[in-house]
């Protein structure tokens, strides 16, 4: 089996630009054209960020990007929720019931493919409730004929950069741990905005690149800094049980420019805002931040550098 793993492609309705400066719908169609000339694809998974703003026609640009391109060769596609992404614009387009978290099991060419969502509703970080890892578990008490995959958006693994640490998986270790002795083959996520693929708990993480942006895990620490760039992973699956990943760059037009840059003091306060809630922390709280900054990456650029008017609009970084 041959997969196409997208991430993070955050559209927006209306022609609005990801961080006043990435037209991210013409990213993710660009993408796609990059491996019209792959037939082998069998499955898309795209794992969260899908939409910036949440909107209807968000996910609607979605699905008529990628459906046909993936109906055109027979694949399946599955999506994933994120931070970014609102329940209610995701189900409407894309199925399954907003009330709770958006969770499903599917099999593919006899691969099953189990999708969880990590999102915490108006936060940046993410989290797995009881009721999800119960079902994890149930899921896999049978094996599937060619092994399972997990997709979640917030890898089980640390992140390169201070505010994606402050942004990560509550409990790592629980879904591991539920993943451990079955016959999950990878778990694919994205959130990181660049290619990232180990090993925890003996388990494949697989995270893609992102399609809005590219996030540099070289910048300074405690700097946040993105540049223009999209990039996708393909995975193969062979009968041996092994499983390979590549990661591939997508050119596009003025690749490597900064599209965001954060300053410590920016970082810190996202993390507060939208990071795990402090007990006690006067105006700390998830909600405060990334619930907004998924509708407002159309601003000018401030006091946290390009594209960063303040802590709500730097969000969209992520």
């Amino acid at each position: 089996m041959r997969i196409l793993h997208l991430s993070d492609t955050h559209l927006l309705e209306g022609g609005r630009l990801h961080n006043a400066a990435v037209d991210t719908h013409e990213a993710l169609l660009r993408v796609l054209a990059h491996f019209d000339a792959d037939d082998r694809i069998d499955l898309v998974v795209a794992s969260g960020d899908l939409s910036d703003d949440g909107s209807v026609r968000s996910y609607e640009l979605l699905r008529d990007a990628i459906e046909p391109w993936a109906a055109s060769r027979n694949a399946r596609v599955v999506y994933a929720m994120g931070n970014h992404d609102q329940r209610e614009g995701f189900a409407a387009v894309l199925g399954g019931e907003p009330s709770g978290p958006i969770d499903s099991a599917t099999t593919v060419g006899g691969v099953r493919v189990i999708v969880l969502d990590t999102a915490v509703p108006g936060a940046g970080y993410g989290r797995l409730r009881p009721a999800q890892l119960d079902f994890l578990r149930r899921t896999l008490e049978q094996p599937a004929e060619r092994g399972s995959l997990v997709v979640v958006h917030h890898p089980p693994v640390p992140a390169a950069t201070v505010l994606l640490q402050g942004l990560a998986l509550q409990h790592p270790e629980e879904l591991l741990a539920a993943c451990a002795g079955t016959d999950v083959r990878a778990v694919l996520a994205g959130h990181y905005h660049h290619p990232l693929c180990t090993v925890a708990a003996g388990i494949p993480v697989i995270v893609s690149g992102g399609v809005a942006n590219t996030a540099d895990v070289l910048a300074p620490v405690g700097v946040e800094h993105a540049t223009r760039g999209s990039s996708a992973t393909i995975i193969d699956l062979t009968d041996d049980g092994s499983v390979r990943a590549t990661a591939v760059h997508v050119h596009g037009p003025g690749d490597g420019e900064t599209v965001l840059m954060l300053d410590h003091d920016a970082v810190q306060r996202i993390i507060r805002e939208a990071g795990v809630p402090v007990p006690g922390a006067s105006g700390a709280g998830a909600g405060a931040g990334a619930g907004a900054g998924a509708g407002s990456a159309g601003g000018s650029a401030g006091a946290g550098g390009v594209g960063a008017a303040g802590p709500a609009q730097a969000a969209a970084t992520v």
